[in-house]
């Protein structure tokens, strides 16, 4: 049996309960809600809708990255019971996380020089980052080795697609996605952007469609245009949603319809506390193998 650890973090939007089983650790980042920090333990202490609805009557958010030794303290136990590890790390285009885990794990590995310790620039955010660590521990499960899966996944990172849109403008003006004068019109017109995230791991406006249905549809359309194997798709496909589950619903309802050889049934998670304070209330994101993101 493989002596080393899968590890993620609580931006993976997984449910708590799947990595454990899968065991999979997570490294907590923390937020705050009117001032007040708490750990993001992937829904635990605050439920999702709690939060969802905290946002919605007007609490400020705010996140904070994982500091260095609090990366180091999170991996320690692991180094000291003698195991390696494998760390994915929320997308360096997104935050700078990425770059604190560097170094916490180049002074680590002064400590630990027996040690093997990877960390993995997912270039991804939320279910995205979920459903690339699940092929991780599958291949983890199957006999690779540390170094063989640290290989394959900076090989097939960029094969994960993440396509997103949003109901509620509120937050990418918050943001400063969308400036004031747009998300009025938007707005008032019901534009629904639709956003990926590029080769670089950022976050990119793609499409601005008008309508929820009509965006529901063009989002189904790009895992049409760029699923492996096409509707023969056969892997895994994740969805997550920030307190719309009937939307989430309805484009898992229209994937299985057009996709029959799915890998299980579609899974559909919460965004977190950590995502969601930038996304806000009304986000739905698609997460799927595609063809190999390009700029």
């Amino acid at each position: 049996m493989n002596n080393y650890v899968i590890a993620t973090c609580s931006t993976s939007d997984v449910s708590p309960e799947y990595l454990k089983e899968r065991k999979i650790d997570f490294l907590k980042f923390t937020y705050s809600l009117d001032g007040v920090d708490y750990l993001d333990d992937m829904g635990i202490s605050m439920p999702y809708k709690q939060f969802y609805d905290a946002m919605k009557n007007g609490s400020e958010t705010k996140t904070t990255l994982p500091s260095i030794e609090a990366i180091k303290e999170f991996l320690r136990p692991y180094l000291d019971d003698g195991r390696d590890v494998i760390l994915l790390m929320l997308s360096s285009g997104l935050s700078g996380s990425m770059a604190a885990a560097k170094i916490s794990i180049g002074e680590l590995k002064e400590e630990y020089p027996d040690r093997k310790i990877y960390v993995v620039d997912s270039l991804g955010a939320s279910s995205g980052m979920g459903l690339l660590v699940s092929e991780m521990a599958d291949r983890r499960d199957d006999g690779m080795s540390i170094d063989e899966l640290y290989q394959w996944t900076e090989e097939n990172k960029l094969n994960v697609h993440h396509w997103f849109f949003t109901t509620d403008l509120t937050y990418f003006v918050k943001g400063g996605r969308v400036s004031k004068v747009s998300g009025w019109f938007g707005t008032i017109l019901k534009i629904c952007p639709l956003l990926n995230v590029d080769v670089n791991g950022k976050l990119v406006p793609r499409e601005k469609i008008r309508g929820k249905a009509n965006v529901i549809k063009q989002i189904v359309k790009k895992m049409e245009e760029n699923a492996i194997n096409g509707y023969n798709y056969n892997q895994r496909c994740y969805i997550s949603h920030s307190d719309v589950y009937e939307d989430a619903k309805a484009v898992s309802e229209l994937i299985e319809e057009k996709f029959p050889n799915l890998k299980g049934k579609i899974v559909i998670n919460s965004i977190g506390t950590t995502i969601g304070s930038h996304t806000g209330p009304g986000t739905v994101a698609l997460f799927f193998f595609g063809t190999k993101r390009e700029n």
